[in-house]
This record gives structure tokens, C-alpha cells and sequence, in this order.
């Protein structure tokens, strides 16, 4: 009997302690970003708490899991200037109340796109959705020969390369601003840990270790040379 395959957000927990991690994506974002902002698949909130402090006008925050109660509690408790939505659904089904009235100028999947099977589908209807010249913010994990039980495990549907993304993106009508491979060094310690130990479970302790000392030197190295692969992939494209 196969395993169900049980996917309660993206923060898988684990993340919420990745911040400097998540302050590394959100300085690549920041000199896109709009202030009518879409973040599909928030999780627990530990992103959106980020893009609130950048201070966007409207915040709409997109999350089909379990995880949305925690998500509602813990972001309707920020004092904000912020009008922030919370939308219990996938984004297909909320799409259309979002952009009444102004569509939005920034459409954010971190780690999202991935656990969607018609990846193309949803990239056309972030195209549709977003405002002319608005963008579409993506953060996805990178390269099948890293894929394992892990991804298998939590509902992932493929591991992504840059030229896939990118013509992804562009089959959707998107002209891409920025792509790059992101966290080179994380490649060996997940190819070991998910690959030859053929590990099914991502530890807070291991996560919280990574970003708090191997982070601030890997993104600092990294913003001063573009590596041929990496961990994941960070792609900013406009409508």
C-alpha cells in the first residue's frame, strides 16, 4: 500500500525557523516588489510577517492547508497599515476576488509551485491575475538528481532547472527580470542527507543550525558570483 502523501503548508514547520534564509529571498525580491502583494501558499505566516514589514498597502494571503489557522492567528495580531486578506482556498478559486477592483502588482510562490501538478496552469493564471507590468515572484527547489523521498513525501511534483522555469514563465507570456540558481552550497549536505541517506524528515534543529551559521556567509559569497547550479532557483518575471 502506497503512503498518503500528507502536505499541511509550505513551511513544513521546520522552515519557520530559516530566517535568515527567508531574508535572503526577500532581499532578491525586494527591489521588484509592488505594494498591492499576493503571497499564495503563506504557510504559517513566517514569510509573510517579512513582506508586512516592507509595507505594502494590501497583503493578500493565499493558504489551502490546515496551516491557515495559525496563519489567520498569528498575522491578525500584527499591528499593520497593511489591509491584509486571508483567503483559505488555492489560488485558482480566489483569483477573481483578489483582483477585483486593482489587480495586484506582485504574486508571490515560495516554495508552492512545485507541490502544483499543472505548473504551467497556474503560471497563465498569475499572468491573468496580475496588473500590466506586475510581477510574478517564484522560489522553487532545483535539479531531479536531488529528488527523493523527502520531495515524494510532502508532495512534490518535480525538482526544477533554470531553462525549464524560464521558458515556463515565458510560455505563460512572462518576460523574465532575474533567474538565478540559489544556495550552491546546500546541494552536498541535501544530496547526502536526502539522496544516499534516503532521510523521508527536515529536523527544526538541523533547518535553525544551516541558517544561523552557514546562511549569512553562503549569501554573502553568493551575491558576488552567479554559480551554474544551486539548491534552488529564484526567478523574478513581468507581465
Amino acid at each position: 500500500m502506497s503512503e498518503k502523501v500528507v502536505y499541511v503548508g509550505k513551511d513544513l514547520e521546520a522552515m519557520s525557523f530559516a530566517v535568515n534564509y527567508h531574508n535572503w529571498i526577500l532581499d532578491e525580491f525586494r527591489p521588484f516588489l509592488g505594494k498591492n502583494v499576493v503571497e499564495v501558499g503563506s504557510g504559517t505566516g513566517s514569510f509573510s510577517e517579512l513582506l508586512l514589514a516592507e509595507k505594502p498597502e494590501v497583503l493578500n494571503l493565499v493558504e489551502p492547508s490546515e496551516m491557515f489557522a495559525y496563519l489567520k492567528q498569528n498575522l491578525s495580531q500584527m499591528k499593520t497599515g497593511a489591509e491584509t486578506n486571508f483567503y483559505h482556498a488555492i489560488f485558482a478559486q480566489v483569483k477573481d476576488t483578489i483582483a477585483q477592483g486593482k489587480k495586484p502588482d506582485s504574486i508571490i510562490y515560495v516554495n508552492v509551485l512545485e507541490h502544483i501538478e499543472d505548473d504551467s496552469g497556474e503560471l497563465e493564471m498569475i499572468y491573468e491575475t496580475l496588473e500590466k507590468g506586475g510581477r510574478c515572484f517564484i522560489f522553487v527547489p532545483a535539479l531531479m538528481s536531488l529528488y527523493g523521498e523527502f520531495d515524494r513525501k510532502i508532495g512534490h511534483f518535480r525538482r526544477y532547472t533554470k531553462t525549464e522555469l524560464e521558458r515556463k514563465c515565458a510560455a505563460a507570456g512572462f518576460k523574465v527580470l532575474k533567474s538565478k540558481y540559489f544556495d550552491f552550497a546546500g546541494i552536498f549536505p541535501w544530496y547526502v542527507k536526502y539522496k544516499l541517506l534516503k532521510s523521508d524528515s527536515l529536523e527544526s534543529g538541523a533547518v535553525e543550525a544551516y541558517d544561523k551559521y552557514a546562511v549569512p556567509l553562503i549569501s554573502r559569497f553568493e551575491s558576488f558570483f552567479n554559480f551554474p547550479v544551486g539548491k534552488n532557483i529564484l526567478l523574478i518575471a513581468e507581465k
